[in-house]
């Protein structure tokens, strides 16, 4: 019995052994997908303490770290975007890509001719700190609902 559980063992030793020698990157291992609502923040658990983390578009995410093995990423634009956490030495500890969407429910789009305008919605709707000023920025940008335009 104990010969085969040291067998069983001896493939998750010894992938351990690779990892920690440096053999596999540390990004293959730990590379993921992570959906995000836009002005909605998820908590992201490292497996080692992160010296530096790097956000690839910083007008799509933006990353807080609590502490060396926590981070938090707000999305704060629509897209996608990657963010990479590095240890002391520079391996890769974390490397996600980082797909920001707009909200199931709580906001409307208003078009006035080519300007644009986000609501927020609760009980009733009012103008978000997020306007969507030019038609290009706007047709980036999903819409979770239109407004037929009002004169």
């Amino acid at each position: 019995m104990a010969g085969s559980i040291a067998a069983r063992l001896r493939p998750a030793l010894f992938a351990g052994l690779l990892l920690a020698a440096g053999a596999v990157p540390l990004s293959q291992a730990w590379a993921q997908t992570l959906n995000v609502e836009i002005d909605r923040s998820a908590r992201i658990g490292l497996m080692g303490s992160a010296a530096s983390v790097i956000v690839g578009n910083p007008a799509i995410a933006d990353v807080t770290v609590v502490d060396a093995n926590t981070l938090f990423v707000t999305g704060k634009g629509y897209g996608v975007t990657e963010v990479v956490a590095v240890d002391g030495v520079g391996r890769t500890i974390f490397q996600g890509e980082i797909v920001v969407t707009g909200g199931s429910t709580g906001s409307v789009r208003v078009w006035r001719g080519a300007q644009a305008t986000e609501m927020a919605c609760a009980a009733s709707c009012a103008p978000s700190i997020r306007n969507v000023s030019s038609p290009a920025t706007a047709s980036a940008a999903p819409a979770t609902a239109a407004a037929a335009p009002t004169p």
